[in-house]
């Protein structure tokens, strides 16, 4: 995401949110770094509505801090924030694929199948922004499957605050995330409810040791 885009879409704090949270992430802004709104408001071509708006949501998930008369300054990225995010996500996320296996529809899986197909034509192609976006399509698939809108709006929530805009730069993970996804469809097809919630709560879980790697080797993490 670049600052351009915002001069289409200046009312979507969201998007704002999404580039501070990728800055935080990507070692731009380190720990301890103002992120002053004035000047990031006149950066991105934007009022400071929405970038007063996403501070206060990147706040409220924890990795900025407001100080009296400060402002906002980033907060430490630590592995036990990695950790814990990637064990709800595993819990979560295997509960729900267990439900999917036992609701799915063949459309649905139809749909499933194509979506991880294009996924793997982008790896492949090395186009980072459109597998983030066909990962977020098939993991949201599945989630709608469950027929659990409770549970997936819970985990909507939670993958706010997983780093997904980096998981293509990870060397090895894509290869290593189809072959998550491929044993997934599997277990889904079968029907299995085991096998899905196996097969998605370890691909969930073991993002976490080459994220803190990834993030160690980059200075956000100490």
């Amino acid at each position: 995401m670049s600052a351009p885009e915002f001069a289409v879409r200046p009312q979507l704090a969201e998007d704002v949110a999404r580039l501070v949270r990728r800055r935080v992430l990507d070692g731009t802004y380190a720990a301890g770094t103002y992120v002053r709104l004035d000047q990031l408001a006149v950066e991105l071509g934007v009022s400071v509505t929405p970038v007063r708006e996403a501070l206060f949501e990147l706040k409220a998930e924890g990795l900025l801090e407001q100080q009296p008369r400060r402002g906002f300054v980033v907060r430490p990225v630590t592995v036990r924030d990695i950790t814990d995010v990637s064990d709800v996500q595993a819990h979560i996320g295997g509960e729900l694929a267990a439900r999917a296996a036992a609701a799915i529809s063949d459309d649905q899986l139809s749909e499933l199948t194509r979506i991880q197909g294009e996924l793997e034509s982008a790896y492949a192609a090395d186009d980072g922004e459109r597998a983030v976006r066909l990962n977020h399509e098939f993991h949201r698939g599945i989630n709608v499957a469950a027929d659990s809108p409770k549970l997936a709006q819970l985990m909507s929530q939670i993958t706010r605050y997983a780093p997904e805009s980096v998981f293509p730069t990870i060397t090895g993970w894509p290869e290593q995330s189809n072959r998550h996804h491929r044993r997934v469809l599997d277990a889904l097809r079968r029907r299995d409810q085991h096998g899905a919630r196996a097969a998605m709560s370890e691909h969930l879980a073991a993002g976490a040791a080459p994220l803190i790697e990834h993030l160690t080797h980059r200075g956000v993490i100490d």
